[in-house]
């Protein structure tokens, strides 16, 4: 059986997406001055990087879709859309285990009307609830319960984001937290990976050696 993400058109966005961000991100970055902006505030660090992808990797997406795909995820919950590759990768999978919604959110608006054009060109967008704001607003009230979170939005506000959404996680839940390893100028994932750890909080947590990190945890 051929799954969502190895057909046309998904497989075919997907890949313009990534080989765009592959020739754009990086010198994008280097220009930045004096380097990543960590001490603005969310909504100026997103006016500033409005024409960067920074999306997973392709073997991140396909992480992705297979751990979504083998919990059966029905409702899954995306902190930081961007130009929507990663939401690809779980409406997919979304799909194949029968149909649901990705609920993603994006504080750009500009990056929210690109990923609904991308959306409706890989076929996907009937499964996805994509919210334009801040995330601490618009997924204040999320339909439970949640299978799948992915945390990719601004590092410092993905611990809030998470607590925000945890009484709607079942137990089994997997919460997966992109690019862990990246150095933002400030240990900005510090706080979210300490709270994981931390077995008081209902989770049991380890790190994937995938592209720049990833964080993996299941809610106990």
């Amino acid at each position: 059986m051929t799954s969502t993400l190895r057909s046309e058109p998904v497989s075919l966005v997907l890949q313009q997406l990534l080989a765009a961000e592959q020739e754009h991100d990086p010198q994008a970055f280097a220009a930045l001055e004096p380097g990543f902006p960590v001490d603005l505030d969310a909504a100026a660090r997103a006016e500033m990087l409005k024409d960067i992808y920074m999306s997973v990797s392709a073997a991140g997406g396909e992480l992705l879709y297979l751990l979504a795909r083998a919990i059966g995820a029905r409702t899954v919950v995306e902190y930081g859309t961007s130009f929507g590759v990663s939401t690809i990768y779980l409406a997919s999978s979304v799909r194949d285990n029968g149909g649901g919604t990705v609920i993603g959110t994006e504080l750009q608006p500009e990056k929210v009307a690109v990923a609904r054009e991308n959306f409706h060109a890989a076929g996907v967008a009937d499964l996805i609830d994509l919210r334009e704001g801040d995330a601490r607003a618009t997924l204040s009230e999320v339909p439970g319960p949640v299978d799948f979170v992915l945390l990719d939005g601004w590092p410092d506000l993905a611990l809030p984001v998470l607590r925000l959404l945890e009484p709607s996680l079942r137990p089994g839940a997997l919460v997966l937290v992109d690019d862990v390893n990246v150095d933002f100028g400030s240990d900005m994932h510090g706080e979210l990976l300490a709270y994981l750890a931390d077995p008081e909080h209902g989770y049991l947590s380890m790190t994937l050696p995938v592209a720049d990190g990833v964080q993996l945890a299941v809610r106990l």
